[in-house]
């Protein structure tokens, strides 16, 4: 199973289980979601009418498939969240383990 070095999945072990029967099913371990202090913020992003978690993610991060690094950052389990008060923050950071200036 190949996975994007982009995905929220990247770097999760893969296990087997076996069935009673003896069929195996592979499976990707459980992700746990960082503490939102393990990431440096860039900035912040205002929402206004109509946006969705893609498009932020789009703006500030460059990929719209990235929506689930401002979930984690946000401390939020369901991205619509981010996105569902207009003029509420959401912030921007750098990927998990990669120091800001201040971090540094």
């Amino acid at each position: 199973m190949t996975i994007s070095p982009t995905s929220r999945y990247f770097g999760l072990e893969t296990r087997i289980l076996e069935r009673p029967d003896g069929t195996k099913v592979a499976y990707l371990a459980r992700r746990l979601v960082p503490p939102p202090e393990r990431f440096a913020t860039l900035g912040f992003h205002t929402v206004v009418q109509g946006e969705r978690p893609d498009h932020v993610a789009a703006k500030h991060l460059g990929d719209p498939e990235q929506f689930w690094r401002l979930a984690d950052a946000n401390a939020v389990l369901r991205p619509n969240e981010l996105t569902a008060r207009v003029g509420s923050l959401v912030r921007v950071t750098l990927p998990e383990g990669i120091p800001g200036v201040a971090d540094a």
